[in-house]
């Protein structure tokens, strides 16, 4: 049973991302959870492995397998059944013993940000008590990376993600918007006159890869780098902006 639970941004990947809130929340947790995702993922619960250690925590440490989605299923009732298995991975890994102290878990990006953490951590019974450590957003990361500001002067920025836009195309009314979660690279599917891309993958990591450019002559190229990066590493994780013509 978990009464505490920690939720520790981890950023983009880097150990430079993690807040300073966030490594003392390492350092003063009892137990650390470490999901394993497998299929050549090794390196994901690597990077985790290395941030612990630059915290210089003394927590135990736990890994648990990640369960993987029904391919089957509808998306929303996919996702749900995975967050359940979620879960109840993380019980099972924990034992009937419960911690001496709380227990904590490192997320990519920031917790409140197209994460579900939280949503899985309200499937548990009974409920721990939440404590919520922001880091490094990949949209702070990608704007930096490409030393751009994320909205114009006054102007609105949409986020949402590869689904969404796919399904949806370009929200009405938007001026910029951010996208996450595209594995199907949707941006290429879009009518590409007058619209500027900045995409990046592992951002604030040795491996960074930026490209930006109009869409039209940038689009083939990103993909290109994409494949390319994912074949190399058995994942990637990458977001793009864009932003119309009128605003850039």
């Amino acid at each position: 049973m978990i009464q505490d639970l920690w939720l520790i941004g981890i950023g983009t990947g880097s150990p430079a991302h993690v807040t300073g809130e966030g490594m003392q929340a390492l350092r003063d947790a009892a137990l650390i959870l470490v999901p394993q995702k497998g299929d050549g993922k090794d390196d994901l619960a690597a990077i985790r492995h290395g941030i612990i250690a630059a915290s210089g925590t003394g927590a135990r440490m736990i890994a648990f397998d990640y369960p993987v989605r029904d391919p089957d299923l509808p998306y929303q009732e996919r996702v749900a059944e995975w967050h359940d298995q979620i879960a109840l991975r993380w019980q099972e890994a924990l034992g009937d013993a419960a911690p001496a102290g709380p227990v904590a878990l490192l997320v990519w990006g920031d917790p409140s940000l197209y994460d579900s953490t939280m949503r899985i951590a309200a499937r548990l019974a009974p409920p721990p008590r939440l404590r919520v450590v922001p880091g490094i957003t990949a949209i702070q990361a990608l704007t930096a990376a490409h030393a751009i500001p994320l909205n114009t002067v006054n102007g609105p920025v949409q986020i949402t993600t590869g689904r969404r836009l796919g399904r949806h195309g370009w929200p009405e009314g938007a001026e910029t918007v951010v996208v996450m979660l595209d594995g199907a690279c949707e941006f290429r599917h879009l009518d590409p006159e007058g619209m500027t891309i900045w995409w990046g993958a592992f951002l604030g990591m040795p491996e960074q890869i930026l490209h930006h450019g109009t869409l039209a002559e940038a689009s083939g190229r990103i993909i290109a780098l994409r494949d390319a990066a994912r074949a190399e590493h058995g994942w990637i994780m990458d977001t793009y902006m864009l932003r119309k013509a009128a605003a850039v």
